[in-house]
C-alpha cells in the first residue's frame, strides 16, 4: 500500500479544511463540554454530532432548542471557515432557525453549508436532524446564518 501524498487537489483541500476546523472546535470550550465531534469538513461544509446527555435537554428530557441552535451555529460557522481566506476567523452576525421536532436518546447532526461566499459576507445553511439508536434519521430544525469573516487574534 502506498502512502505518497494523493495528486488530487481536492483530496488536499479537504485535508486542509478538516484540519482548520479540527483546530478551531478543539478550542472552542461549550462545544468540547457538550461532547461535541467533527464528523466532516470540506470545502462549504461540515458535519458535527451531539450526543444525547442531560448537559443538552430541556424541561421535558428532549434536546433543549439551544442546543439545536449552538450546534446549527456552529456547524454553519465552520462551513464558512473552510472557504475564509487563511489568517481570518468567521463570527456570525445573525442566524434564523426553524424548530421543526425534539426527541430524546441518539444524537443530532448539524451539517453546515455555504450558500454564498462574498469578501465582505458569508451566508450559510445547516440542517439538523436526530439519529435515533437504530440509526432513523428525522429533522429537526433549519438555520439559515450570515457571517463576516474577521482577522485572527491569536
Amino acid at each position: 500500500m502506498s502512502t505518497a501524498p494523493s495528486s488530487d487537489p481536492s483530496a488536499t483541500t479537504a485535508g486542509a479544511a478538516h484540519e482548520r476546523v479540527a483546530l478551531s472546535l478543539a478550542r472552542q470550550g461549550m462545544m468540547n463540554h457538550l461532547g461535541v465531534r467533527l464528523l466532516s469538513a470540506t470545502a462549504g461544509q461540515v458535519e458535527l454530532a451531539l450526543p444525547y446527555s442531560d448537559k443538552v435537554t430541556q424541561q421535558q428530557g428532549g434536546f433543549h432548542g439551544g442546543a439545536m441552535g449552538a450546534l446549527a451555529d456552529i456547524a454553519g460557522g465552520y462551513a464558512a471557515l473552510t472557504v475564509a481566506p487563511e489568517g481570518m476567523e468567521v463570527t456570525t452576525v445573525e442566524y434564523k432557525i426553524n424548530f421543526l421536532a425534539s426527541f430524546q436518546g441518539g444524537e443530532i447532526r448539524a451539517i453546515g453549508r455555504v450558500t454564498k461566499a462574498g469578501k465582505r459576507i458569508i451566508v450559510t445553511t445547516a440542517e439538523v436532524v436526530h439519529i435515533d439508536d437504530s440509526g432513523k434519521r428525522t429533522d429537526c430544525a433549519l438555520m439559515q446564518q450570515t457571517l463576516v469573516p474577521v482577522t485572527k487574534t491569536y
